[in-house]
């Protein structure tokens, strides 16, 4: 009988110490919950708080602009901030002593020269500085854009580009005006720091001469079209005073071009551009020198109009559109130019046969380039050019050409050659260095193999170049 009032009261005490431990462990849970409420309530104040004080500090300066906006737009040579950069180029070249060096059987771009060295330009050798170039370019406003690059060289500064640009037009509309690289061709808005050899391609060079490109003082009008590849249509009209024209001073344009361009991408690693461009100019006593039918120096002078067609054809390659580490360039361009007028020719001293008789004059010219760079690490490039030209048809009216006799090398039925090895290693792409061999065989009877060590460094803010 004692063993059930024990059994009892062990009954009761476990049964009431039972919700006891569940008392307990809830009143813990609930000191938990409530800590990390408090924790909770604190970081959300404490962000409330960060938030607060970020917008009055986006506030602040947004009052402040407000305030000194007119200004600003007042005076706003004083907002002056343009981007600035200094090309330094250079190069030792090594070739033959050649008199009067050029392009046989095409009209010297170079112009009037009697230098027994041959035509400015194309006929440095050893060590010389070439142009070194500053740039300085800027937003005018929302709506436009300046640019100015001066090229100084042994003394001579000359401006090479100088023009505004739009920013603000719609539906794809671009206009440039004052005096800019011409958008014709592949290679001519490239400026020589840009190229990818140490020359300019013969074709540019009989073309445009020495400086291997054709600059317009004019106006430049683009269109974007909406179609799902980049086509874009431009149109130019200018005073013409650059070679193949001359300066003729007045008040219509000289000189007007128009080209297309359209390209598009292949996958991630390919894409291309093709263009299609004419230009046509006037000249008016282009001079150059030459022998006449007596061997006396003399002067020929062409007045007519010159038109040139050129066709260009690039294609890039880089694995995954990267081109850091590798990448593939193949670029060619074709011309056919056509020249028609009148020409004539006067002596220099006693017994010349040139007298200044004018007599018709026509002449129909080609020729191309091709050329292939590989990037085959991040620093070095190894690239391939070849180029041919062909002299093609000229006609002279019987009467000059008497008088001109058969020796002048500008006349002559040639198809000028050259080919070229280069090696260059860029540590950034600011700075590069340039090894090049050419085979030139662009005079009758001389194969000059020439060597070139040239040098770019580029300071200062540098936009990126063209496709």
């Amino acid at each position: 009988m004692l063993q059930k009032p024990i059994a009892l009261a062990l009954l009761a005490a476990f049964s009431c110490a039972a919700p006891a431990a569940e008392d307990a462990e809830l009143a813990a849970i609930r000191s938990q919950l409530a800590e990390l409420k408090k924790n909770y309530e604190q970081r959300i104040a404490a962000l409330e708080d960060k938030l607060a004080q970020s917008r009055a500090q986006a506030e602040k300066p947004a009052a402040v602009a407000a305030a000194t906006e007119a200004p600003r737009l007042g005076t706003p040579a004083g907002g002056f901030n343009p981007e600035i950069s200094l090309t330094l180029q250079g190069q030792y070249k090594s070739m033959k002593n050649i008199d009067e060096r050029g392009i046989a059987g095409f009209w010297p771009a170079g112009g009037h020269d009697h230098e027994s060295e041959g035509i400015k330009g194309i006929s440095k050798r050893g060590f010389s500085v070439d142009h070194t170039e500053l740039m300085l370019a800027a937003n005018v406003d929302p709506y436009w854009r300046g640019q100015a690059i001066l090229a100084a060289l042994d003394g001579e500064v000359e401006v090479e580009e100088a023009w505004f640009q739009s920013l603000g037009l719609d539906h794809g509309i671009g206009l440039k005006g004052g005096r800019f690289l011409s958008g014709i061709g592949y290679q001519n808005e490239q400026h020589p720091h840009a190229w990818d050899f140490a020359s300019a391609p013969l074709m540019y060079q009989a073309l445009f001469g020495e400086h291997g490109s054709y600059a317009q003082d004019g106006v430049q009008f683009k269109w974007l079209a909406p179609t799902p590849i980049w086509l874009e249509f431009g149109a130019e009209a200018g005073r013409g005073a650059n070679f193949p024209g001359t300066d003729r001073n007045q008040n219509r344009a000289g000189a007007g071009a128009l080209f297309v361009h359209l390209g598009d991408d292949v996958g991630s690693s390919h894409s291309w551009r093709a263009g299609l461009s004419y230009l046509h100019t006037r000249a008016r006593e282009r001079e150059a020198e030459v022998h006449d039918a007596n061997d006396v120096h003399g002067d020929a002078s062409f007045t007519g109009r010159s038109r040139t067609w050129l066709a260009d054809f690039v294609w890039k390659w880089a694995p995954d559109g990267n081109p850091k580490y590798r990448n593939f360039k193949f670029q060619t361009e074709y011309f056919h130019r056509t020249e028609r007028g009148d020409i004539g020719c006067v002596g220099e001293e006693a017994g010349a046969a040139c007298d200044g008789t004018r007599d018709s004059y026509r002449s129909r010219q080609s020729g191309w380039y091709a050329q292939a760079v590989y990037q085959f690490t991040p620093h070095w490039r190894a690239g391939l050019r070849h180029e041919q030209l062909d002299s093609g048809s000229l006609r002279i009216g019987a009467n000059v050409l008497a008088q001109l006799g058969d020796e002048n090398q500008m006349f002559a039925r040639y198809r000028p050659k050259r080919s070229a090895l280069m090696l260059d290693y860029s540590w950034s792409e600011f700075s590069r260095v340039r090894l090049q061999y050419e085979r030139d065989r662009s005079m009758p009877g001389v194969t000059d193999n020439q060597f070139t060590v040239q040098y770019i460094m580029s300071l200062g803010a540098h936009g990126a170049h063209k496709f």
